[in-house]
């Protein structure tokens, strides 16, 4: 088993929130995890990820609005001009830990994991790094 892997995204907004369960589901394949536990941890300090309903699209953009009315762009001592990204990130955090069973993410019918890009457009990364469970291995015979 792999001890860890990344995946690379590149948003294209200002202001983003995107489904990324998939590349996660791919990336376990490639980490070869198949039961236990995925730590996904994201670098940067204006993004962050959760765990939300991906059924509906509109959660998405519900989502990215009502953190921008609960932070709105207000006069702030930092000066790079991307405070209320900088709030917006530190409510939601850089890290999730989630199950995996059957080489998959063992979350609720409607749940899916977003990326939340709040100073882009930009490369962003997302670090996965498995903690306990199983690896798949090859069939073939024991040693």
């Amino acid at each position: 088993m792999r001890e860890q892997a990344e995946i690379v995204l590149r948003t294209e907004a200002r202001e983003e929130v995107l489904d990324i369960t998939g590349k996660v589901e791919e990336a376990l394949g490639d980490l070869g995890l198949t039961e236990g536990a995925v730590l996904l941890f994201c670098p940067h300090t204006t993004a962050a990820l959760t765990v939300n309903e991906t059924a509906d699209p509109d959660v998405r953009s519900d989502v990215g609005r009502a953190l921008a009315a609960l932070v709105p762009d207000v006069p702030f001592r930092h000066r790079e001009g991307n405070s209320p990204a900088h709030v917006r990130a530190a409510l939601l955090g850089p890290s999730l830990l989630l199950p995996v069973s059957g080489g998959r993410l063992a979350l609720g019918r409607w749940q899916g994991v977003y990326f939340l890009e709040f100073d882009g457009p930009r490369e962003r990364r997302v670090w996965l790094v498995p903690l306990g469970g199983s690896a798949c291995r090859p069939a073939g015979p024991s040693v």
